[in-house]
């Protein structure tokens, strides 16, 4: 691990080096768009939180864009997710509408779950979002079961948990890397490592250098370490742990080291790093090297500043919509707590 992440943008050592081209260009543009969606929708949470439009906690993913559009473009209809309650850019990757993600959040009766869940509970089954969750780590084992179902069915499906670096050391995480690979399941486990435990330096936390050596030195797991800013890297590692887990090959997991622009939550003075530190990140935040890679292709300046412009009016009128939508009838507390 980079010793100072002032002076590091990456760690160079154990990085599985994926070389870029996986992706057609065409379908590149498409995560371009959704992965700037996802920036303009948390940005504009985070502003609406700010202002004392949201109440309650507010965790945004700002930076962490390339994990979740690259993870989606690669699993199927079918597989299952859970994530934590940093949710929000795994719902919108998996095709959330955004008018009813923001207007969740807003607590209003337009969200996806009548504005009961609110921003750390982001949940919409059809679309595979089996459930974010406020409890650190509670989410995975959650998906240890979803893949352990489908391996009953033996349906072809499989589940991926995402989680942060800081919830490795949750005893239940070691439980499920345990059985999950003792029986094989279908599941993907995915670090979104952005080196901050909230707002701890990972390095004052870990006792190993690297996460994933984790699941690979104690549970002799297939583990790998990736540039999680880089889409194109993401989407081929979560497809060829896919693969694995659909040929019965068992879990994989995936260490993704990427870094939050934001703080920790809406509110968060970020008093533990410099503002140095999080300009010198931006250099190699997920919407730059997918940009720059675009460039390369030859996609012309125009063609993505025409992505920018339609994706900023799209958000807007999400916004819009989530303001002007009423809120729940107080009845609404009554209802959809139990089955009918």
């Amino acid at each position: 691990m980079p010793k100072s992440l002032e002076t590091d943008l990456l760690p160079e050592q154990a990085i599985t080096k994926m070389a870029p081209g996986a992706v057609p260009t065409a379908q590149l543009k498409t995560m371009y768009r959704v992965m700037f969606l996802i920036r303009r929708v948390e940005e504009s949470l985070l502003q609406m939180a700010e202002s004392g439009k949201i109440g309650g906690a507010m965790h945004t993913a700002i930076g962490h864009e390339a994990n979740a559009v690259g993870a989606a473009a690669a699993l199927l209809p079918g597989d299952y997710v859970t994530c934590t309650y940093r949710g929000h850019h795994h719902s919108l990757a998996h095709g959330m509408d955004p008018k009813e993600a923001i207007a969740e959040v807003l607590g209003k009766a337009t969200g996806f779950s009548k504005g009961k869940g609110g921003s750390m509970h982001f949940i919409k089954p059809e679309i595979g979002l089996m459930g974010a969750n406020g409890i650190v780590g509670a989410q995975v084992p959650h998906a240890a079961g979803m893949a352990l179902a489908s391996q009953l069915r033996d349906d072809g499906h499989i589940a991926m948990s995402f989680f942060g670096e800081g919830a490795i050391y949750q005893g239940v995480m070691h439980e499920t890397f345990n059985i999950a690979q003792k029986w094989h399941l279908p599941i993907i486990f995915y670090c979104e490592n952005n080196r901050y435990s909230e707002m701890t330096p990972i390095q004052h936390t870990s006792s190993a250098e690297e996460i994933f050596l984790f699941p690979k030195g104690a549970y002799g797991m297939e583990s790998i370490q990736i540039d999680g800013n880089d889409v194109e890297q993401v989407f081929s590692a979560v497809r060829e742990a896919a693969e694995r887990a659909r040929a019965g090959e068992g879990p994989t997991f995936i260490e993704a080291l990427t870094y939050r622009l934001a703080g920790h939550m809406a509110g968060d003075l970020e008093t533990y790093r410099s503002a140095e530190e999080i300009d010198l990140q931006r250099k190699h935040e997920p919407l730059v090297v997918l940009r720059d890679r675009l460039l390369e292709r030859g996609v012309s300046k125009e063609e993505l500043a025409q992505i920018r412009e339609e994706v900023e009016a799209q958000v807007k009128e999400a916004v819009e919509f989530a303001e002007n939508s009423p809120w729940p009838d107080p009845a609404e507390a009554y209802t959809d707590v139990f089955v009918e």
